[in-house]
């Protein structure tokens, strides 16, 4: 608890900026007038999109998020930002940015990406589609075995937007660093920040250096950059220490929530509960601009089968933009959205055949050898023990509800996963271990020392891990729960010379050398690609979860059989599918955050339904260990899979005591 946040620094001289934001969620900006904001006190300068010597779009796949929205531009949701204030005080500066004045051409919003997706609808850019990408798979006659098919459930199931609500809000301090900039970042990938910054300010990135700083909490809700440009700016055209933060109002209102998704969905099964087909169409709101929407949906569509072999499929999912705040990614990645449909649709399938639900779910079960809604032959594949391993309590249970999960660890889709890392020996009683993944709770700076300790015997004490651009490892987002496998294997390479050395001196003889290591994929391709054996990702994790009501229809407790691969750090792993629980819950129950004509409904922290410590059941966490042939010691990602069956389990147990099949998350939400 004695560790500094971004928020917790001060430096010499620091000024504080705040930060204008749109008043309408669709408007032409026609005047920013900031006259009587120049006057207030404290204030040193007043900044607006004019002011940007570099790009004036930034975004991690398609550059269309503005920094700022100078006059004569149209803004595109209520997140966007039209002027600043940098002053002696951070209280200064908000007062002043209250002053600024802003006439505008108030526009009708395009708010519901049912009506954003059709043709004839109003562009929320401007000469491009909102459609921003349609993803698909087709594989067998769908059509044929739907229409053969014995039982067929079909349905129209939508799930909510809802807000990470990590507990540190956005902020970043930026001091100038010779003709560059030092920028102390809590984002999700400290090369990203760098190269957007860079391009941001028009200067050359090796003139930028972020210094990663442990974050309070990402969930995906910071990997897309909110302030860290800002602050870069206001210190580069000042010359002095600028810290920008974000009250929790503009923090939910900027960054990136969980994607809406419509899914309208059919699966069919033979007379013997063999799931013969499967046909998907999804929407998902990306809201104003793309962040990372495609990949979101673009799992959607590659876990349309779930955790089961489907033999004929015809999936597709669209990315809509809208005026709403934007989606992007959150933990889950796009996969607990369709888990929820699919889920739903085989209990119904096992209500219409009388099939027992846990058998229906193992005859169905991926296993070694299997092949995903996409095609991928699947290695490593410990599905069928999570079933085993709750088995008998499920059964025993009065009323239970039972779900299965498939996720990703990588990012694939044709991406590079990879990961470098350098080992400095400092002395014989200090070295230090640098690599580029943001550590947000999750762990990643205890897996490099435990993984280096394991490799070399070093001792874990004398172990100092970093991230900091300056040590030139590029890295991607921290995402896709994919940093300790990709992490682990950089580090067991750059092990290979540094335990040659070690036998032939001591640690304090090499004090003064670099080791390196590297590790990549670059095998995998996207959904649909024309292979005769497409890998999308190059791993998995598997978990099967069981939810548990009283009479009343409470939830008592939830059993969580997992296969982790390799579990590295059992604290570690429970902890993540704890927190990861307590997310699915609140997704599956109580949270939400509606909105209407483009701006929420509500801002106060206490709407969000997020349960209190105090309402979480009993959690009993399995763990399964079928080894992964990528992962570091055959270790599979588990951050984002512990809350990918979650709602879905909820939702079926809420059916099997009164038989009523919930198609729309949340499903307690109170009004």
């Amino acid at each position: 608890g004695d560790r500094d946040f971004v928020d917790d620094m001060r430096f010499e001289g620091m000024l504080h900026g705040a930060l204008r934001f749109s008043d309408h969620p669709r408007a032409m900006v026609v005047r920013i007038d900031f006259a009587e904001a120049l006057k207030a006190e404290g204030v040193i300068r007043i900044f607006t999109a004019k002011d940007i010597p570099g790009a004036h779009r930034t975004g991690l796949i398609i550059r269309d998020w503005p920094l700022m929205i100078d006059e004569g531009e149209t803004t595109n949701c209520i997140g966007d930002v039209l002027a600043a204030v940098v002053a002696v005080t951070e209280s200064s500066a908000r007062e002043a940015a209250r002053l600024i004045k802003v006439d505008y051409e108030v526009l009708t919003p395009v708010t519901e990406m049912t009506d954003a997706v059709k043709p004839d609808s109003t562009q929320v850019h401007p000469g491009r589609s909102n459609v921003l990408e349609t993803c698909s798979i087709r594989f067998g006659d769908a059509d044929l075995a739907l229409k053969n098919a014995a039982y067929i459930s079909s349905g129209i199931y939508e799930t909510q937007r809802i807000e990470h609500a990590f507990l540190e809000t956005e902020t970043a301090i930026a001091l100038p660093d010779d003709d560059g900039i030092r920028l102390y970042s809590q984002g999700q990938g400290a090369y990203a920040d760098r190269k957007a910054v860079a391009e941001l300010l028009g200067i050359e990135e090796d003139k930028l250096r972020v210094v990663q700083v442990q974050n309070g909490g990402g969930f995906g809700g910071k990997e897309d950059i909110t302030v860290q440009g800002h602050a870069s700016l206001f210190a580069f055209l000042l010359k002095q220490p600028v810290r920008v933060h974000l009250n929790r109002d503009e923090s939910i209102i900027m960054h990136p929530k969980r994607h809406p998704v419509r899914m309208e969905i059919s699966i069919g099964c033979d007379r013997a509960g063999k799931l013969t087909a499967l046909r998907l169409n999804a929407v998902g709101d990306t809201g104003a601009y793309a962040s990372v929407g495609t990949k979101v949906m673009e799992r959607v569509v590659g876990h349309a089968t779930g955790a089961y072999v489907i033999p004929a499929v015809d999936i597709r999912s669209v990315t809509v933009y809208t005026n709403n705040i934007p989606s992007g990614a959150m933990r889950g990645f796009g996969v607990p959205q369709i888990v929820f449909a699919v889920e739903g649709c085989i209990d119904e399938l096992c209500k219409s055949g009388g099939f027992d639900r846990w058998q229906f779910r193992y005859d169905n079960a991926l296993e070694e050898g299997g092949k995903t809604a996409t095609g991928q032959v699947l290695r490593g594949v410990g599905l069928k023990k999570t079933l085993l391993a709750v088995r008998d309590e499920f059964r025993a249970a009065e009323y239970a509800g039972i779900a299965c999960g498939i996720k990703n660890t990588g990012v694939g889709n044709g991406m590079i996963d990879d990961s470098e890392v350098s080992i400095e020996i400092v002395s014989g009683k200090k070295v230090i271990v640098n690599h580029g993944w943001s550590e947000m709770g999750q762990g990643i700076h205890t897996m490099a020392v435990q993984i280096l300790h394991q490799e070399t015997g070093i001792d874990p004490g004398i172990i100092e891990v970093r991230v900091e651009t300056e040590a030139g490892l590029p890295t991607g987002m921290t995402t896709s729960s994919r940093a300790t496998a990709l992490m682990g294997n950089a580090i067991i390479d750059a092990s290979k010379r540094l335990k040659d050395d070690l036998r032939q001196g001591t640690l304090e003889q090499l004090a003064g050398r670099v080791y390196k290591g590297k590790y990549i994929c670059d095998w995998t391709c996207k959904p649909g690609a024309d292979k005769d054996e497409p890998i999308i990702h190059f791993a998995y994790g598997y978990a099967t979860q069981v939810a548990i009501l009283d009479a009343n229809g409470e939830l008592t407790k939830i059993i969580a059989a997992h296969d982790a691969g390799r579990i590295m750090n059992r604290t570690l792993f429970e902890g993540q599918i704890e927190g990861a629980i307590h997310m699915g819950m609140g997704y599956a129950l109580t949270e939400d955050l509606p909105m209407k004509d483009g701006r929420p409904v509500s801002l106060k922290f206490n709407d969000l339904g997020i349960i209190r410590a105090s309402g979480m059941p009993e959690i009993e966490i399995i763990g399964v260990e079928e080894p992964d042939p990528v992962g570091p010691y055959g270790a599979k990602g588990i951050g984002e899979i512990g809350m990918v069956p979650t709602a879905a389990a909820i939702a079926n147990a809420l059916c099997a005591r009164d038989g009523i099949r919930r198609t729309k998350l949340p499903l307690r939400r109170k009004k």
